[in-house]
């Protein structure tokens, strides 16, 4: 992720002579009306490596398209390590799904929430849904898909959410997590993250002045079980949401964005907690999980291993309605009940006793 930006070998030149072009006779007039000091304008103009937000802001002065005029560095990231313990599962039934290539659908609610996290400024956003609906691995999937190498990917699974994803930092913060349920633990967590100095003490007030003295790149926090974090973290009191909120609406200058995951309304939930901040009503954007749709649904069944017939795919999608927790698992069960060769339809009957605990998902909203 690159914090600072030179311009490209190819295109110095040009930048070079844009300054007289747009009425600045020298380089000092242009770093006198930018505010900016002399040294930042002759480095960005002779491909020097500059601030990220100093080099937007350039750019924008002397009529360029940062996006294109800004170098790429080459990709340097190892691949993934890929599982040791033999061949992936195709279905993921127990923990979240963490590889983008095993997530399927949410299509519509991604559309919506990359395009609040691909402009400037960054907006923030509330996931809500039914436990076990997949907020989480939809957390997950925002944070990997836009870096993930196309090999590790199905074909044709779109990635390019992001003009220049390599220029985002994203932060997963897991309130489960016993490490992030003290106020000192999840700040120095985020600005560990963040790759900058933690203070001593690391307290509310030398955070804040850390991230906003440094902050100049596109960062969104992933706030995952925040309902936690409210019902049992008395360290993460108002005072602590607040710091947060100002940070995020007033010291980064658009840089910082929020998206979190809870079954209700941040609202609700902040009210039923006790809690009164602010911060929970800058989520202007809310995505509400639903089933999947069919096709998508029907792109999930497609991608095991071994066909299943007409028949067992209609089956699957009716016990299901679609819910991605309940394909996964009358999935694993027809799969392997053909690796196991058995032609049976006892994998239905098994099918439906695993999915038993979890059809709340089934009910309706009007229902409850």
């Amino acid at each position: 992720m690159a914090r600072s930006l030179r311009v490209a070998p190819e295109y110095i030149e040009k930048v070079k002579s844009t300054p007289q072009r747009n009425g600045y006779p020298s380089q000092q007039s242009l770093a006198t009306d930018t505010g900016f000091s002399l040294s930042t304008v002759k480095n960005f103009l002779t491909g020097k490596p500059v601030d990220y937000l100093n080099f937007v802001e350039l750019s924008k002065k002397l009529g360029l398209e940062w996006q294109d005029i800004a170098y790429q560095e080459p990709e340097t990231q190892p691949p993934k390590p890929q599982p040791t313990n033999g061949e992936a599962s195709p279905f993921i039934t127990g923990a979240p799904i963490t590889q983008p290539c095993y997530f399927f659908g949410r299509e519509k609610e991604l559309k919506r929430l990359f395009n609040l996290l691909k402009r400037h400024p960054l907006q923030n956003s509330a996931i809500i849904g039914k436990k076990r609906s997949g907020k989480t691995s939809l957390l997950h999937y925002l944070k990997n898909i836009t870096t993930t190498p196309a090999e590790q990917l199905r074909p044709e699974q779109k990635s390019d959410w992001l003009p220049h994803p390599e220029n985002y930092c994203w932060i997963f913060v897991d309130l489960q997590d016993a490490r992030m349920q003290s106020r000192e633990g999840l700040l120095k967590y985020i600005l560990e993250s963040l790759k900058m100095q933690v203070p001593t003490p690391c307290d509310l007030d030398r955070f804040m002045q850390v991230v906003s003295d440094n902050l100049h790149f596109p960062t969104v926090i992933l706030l995952d079980e925040i309902g936690v974090g409210l019902q049992r973290c008395p360290e993460l009191d108002d005072g602590f949401w607040e710091c947060l909120r100002s940070l995020a609406t007033n010291g980064t200058g658009g840089n910082l964005a929020f998206v979190l995951a809870t079954p209700e309304s941040p609202i609700e939930m902040a009210r039923n907690t006790g809690h009164s901040s602010p911060f929970f009503n800058i989520f202007g954007y809310t995505a509400y999980l639903e089933a999947l749709t069919e096709t998508e649904a029907r792109e999930l069944i497609a991608s095991s291993p071994i066909a299943f017939t007409d028949e067992d795919v209609e089956w699957i999608l009716r016990q299901s309605c679609c819910w991605p927790l309940l394909l996964q698992i009358l999935c694993r069960e027809r799969l392997f009940n053909l690796e196991e060769g058995e032609n049976d339809d006892n994998w239905r009957r098994e099918g439906l006793r695993q999915i038993k605990p979890f059809t709340d998902l089934l009910i309706s909203e009007l229902a409850e």
